[in-house]
């Protein structure tokens, strides 16, 4: 091969070699190849509920009907609510401002056809669906507290040869008929059981200057009982002196099933149990009265009762409130707790044992039983 031809190709190999180094130390440089058309991904309903995406179904229909359980008896309301596809439900009692049960039915909303419902108030007043967040939420207005006991909430899947779609269930119980109440004007005649808070092995709250609440309730509960007698009224007390009422060192639920079953036992009108809040912060005061709507005239007893003393008193009106204490909830009449002030704040521990403060807030008591037998009678 001639010299120059040589020459010429081991140049032109040189040329390849650097041009090929090149594009291997700069991969930058060469752009990434995309396909031309870029295509959805196809997901299948079942793999949407295995991954947990959720779908937000719909509340299609509503029906209810006055239902009697054929195992037990037991009447009760019954509101089903169709479902355009399987969904978990749960149910909760709510004490305030007015005796609620409040249904959540995840994942859900409500459809253009559904509409709050009234009742007749026998079992239930009213029915109002909400949308909170991605759920329904389906409150039940009640005439009366209900216990867990008495309602149910449960699911029923949809059935293709019934044509039925899937279901949530609500069960509502009647409410137990309670004593019929008949209240006349005045406190004479009338059977009042007094309940000083705790007692003897139990001293309740201790104020700063470790004066304890089981002796300020007591010293109150006395004075309303003179004021009562003179007054014409019989008076049950659930204890008279310092000590437990059950007995020494009994369980919280024997204390507290001694205080209700005295005045169940003995039929009394109404309920009043007495005692004193507490608070860490101390410049926390003021007076409050707690009910639980049992009957009709809970929530009025207790309002009657703090309006009073708040007369008497001129502490912070802390208002009336709902609650589920043991002995407002399980005596069978009219019940209210009242917390005469805090003992954990330092004046008003020095009030609350005080004899002329202890007469003041007694006058209170009397001045807002005779209030609600007044307004009792008017209702009646």
């Amino acid at each position: 091969m001639p010299l120059l031809r040589k020459i010429a190709l081991m140049f032109l190999l040189v040329l390849f070699v650097a041009s090929w180094t090149g594009v291997y130390a700069a991969p930058d440089a060469v752009p990434e190849a995309k396909p031309v058309i870029s295509l959805p991904k196809i997901t299948s309903e079942k793999a949407v509920e295995s991954r947990g995406i959720s779908r937000q179904l719909e509340l299609s229909q509503v029906r209810w009907a006055n239902h009697t359980e054929a195992l037990t008896g037991t009447a009760m309301m019954r509101l089903v609510m169709d479902v355009s596809g399987p969904v978990e439900a749960s149910g909760v009692v709510i004490a305030g401002p007015t005796p609620r049960l409040s249904v959540t039915i995840k994942g859900t909303t409500p459809g253009k056809a559904i509409e709050d419902l009234t009742f007749d108030g026998k079992v239930i007043e009213k029915v109002s669906f909400d949308v909170s967040g991605q759920d329904t939420k389906v409150t039940f207005d009640l005439p009366l507290m209900v216990e867990d006991t008495d309602y149910r909430v449960f699911t029923l899947p949809s059935d293709a040869k019934a044509n039925k779609p899937f279901r949530v269930v609500v069960d509502v119980n009647k409410p137990v008929p309670m004593p019929d109440f008949s209240f006349t004007t005045g406190l004479k005649n009338k059977v009042i059981a007094i309940d000083p808070g705790h007692g003897g092995s139990d001293p309740g709250a201790i104020g700063p200057s470790q004066y304890q609440e089981k002796t300020a309730t007591l010293a109150v509960a006395q004075n309303v009982r003179t004021l009562l007698e003179k007054a014409g009224a019989r008076v049950i007390m659930t204890r008279q002196d310092d000590r437990d009422v059950y007995g020494p060192n009994a369980s919280a639920v024997d204390e507290l099933k001694a205080r209700s079953t005295a005045a169940n036992s003995r039929k009394a009108d109404v309920f009043l149990s007495i005692h004193m809040n507490a608070f860490p912060d101390r410049t926390v005061g003021g007076t409050s009265t707690y009910y639980y709507q049992k009957t009709k005239y809970d929530s009025m007893l207790a309002r009657a009762l703090q309006t009073s003393l708040i007369e008497a008193g001129k502490l912070q009106d802390r208002r009336t409130n709902p609650a589920n204490f043991y002995v407002i909830k399980r005596t069978q009449m009219p019940a209210a707790l009242i917390e005469l002030a805090f003992i954990s704040n330092p004046d008003e521990e020095k009030l609350l044992s005080s004899p002329d403060f202890q007469q003041k807030m007694s006058l209170g008591i009397v001045r807002g039983l005779e209030r609600f037998f007044d307004q009792a009678a008017k209702l009646n």
